[in-house]
């Protein structure tokens, strides 16, 4: 698996081509996340948002489809005793409904060959009155990022789509969401942190 392989040197890579963004987006996602709340991370990776979350919730379960990158979110928030790591499938979550006051997950629905799946499992496991937040880097315009984008094809990533914000924006609304704010980390590759309010 892809995510497995890379997950020794996906921050180096990160931090080397994206820092500024990379670096911010766990903040930005921490500004909407309480003290009292119970979070589900989906897609953790090597756990660059989870620290951040892990550090302003009640407490969090970091989920991701790939051991390595489990390993290493682990590693990074040690010393926090409100995370659990999981191992999960973001299109079949094992977690009853309206578990969650927030979900999380960062740069992934752009992976995902049914990403509608994804977004409806993330919907059911969030309260009423929850939010879902999900982080996905997008294209300044249609040919930025291209090179980049290009080397982690070569290297065996799959991207399913790529988004700019308007159709990042119009992906969510596609699919019913019509409570959303938009946050954007502006840097070399963006990232749009869609914030889904559920009623």
């Amino acid at each position: 698996m892809f995510w497995n392989r890379i997950a020794g040197f996906y921050d180096f890579f990160e931090e080397l081509y994206n820092k500024k963004v990379y670096t911010n987006i766990g903040k930005v996602v921490a500004e909407s996340i309480r003290k009292t709340d119970d979070v589900l991370e989906c897609a953790c990776g090597t756990g660059a948002i989870s620290v951040w979350i892990a550090g302003a919730c009640k407490s969090l379960i970091a989920t991701d489809y790939a051991p390595n990158m489990l390993r290493r979110a682990k590693k990074k928030c040690d010393g926090f005793p409100n995370v659990r790591f999981e191992k999960a499938d973001i299109t079949k979550l094992n977690y009853q409904d309206a578990s969650f006051d927030k979900v999380v997950a960062g740069n992934v629905i752009h992976l995902l060959p049914e990403p509608q799946k994804a977004m409806a499992e993330l919907a059911r496991a969030t309260k009423s009155g929850g939010q879902m937040i999900i982080p996905t880097y997008i294209n300044k315009t249609k040919s930025s990022n291209g090179a980049a984008i290009k080397l982690l094809e070569l290297l065996g990533a799959d991207f399913q789509r790529q988004f700019d914000l308007a159709s990042y924006k119009a992906f969510f609304a596609g699919l019913g969401y019509q409570s959303v704010a938009y946050q954007v980390v502006d840097g070399r590759m963006p990232c749009a942190i869609a914030i889904i309010n559920k009623a």
